[in-house]
């Protein structure tokens, strides 16, 4: 005669890639709906420094240069 042990359900992880961001309440919301779904959480997204924002700006062309102080003075004015 065999006895078997009764192995508790182990919980699981599921990463879910998407890529328009403003589906994320709904799929959410889906997922929280699934029977057995204890919790659901949204990694943060790491905040860039003002110099990462700098480079990105730079890699996204967002450059302006101005042959003096008074022609940004002017450009902001109007």
């Amino acid at each position: 005669m065999s006895t078997k042990t009764a192995i508790p359900p182990q919980p699981g992880r599921l990463t879910v890639d998407f890529e328009d961001i403003s589906m994320l309440r709904d799929i959410k919301k889906a997922i929280s709906m699934v029977r057995g779904v204890t919790k659901v959480t949204v990694p943060r997204r790491r905040r860039m420094s003002s110099y990462e924002r700098s480079l990105r700006d730079l890699d996204e062309g967002r450059i302006y240069e101005y042959d003096s102080l008074d022609d940004l003075i002017k450009e902001i004015e109007g």
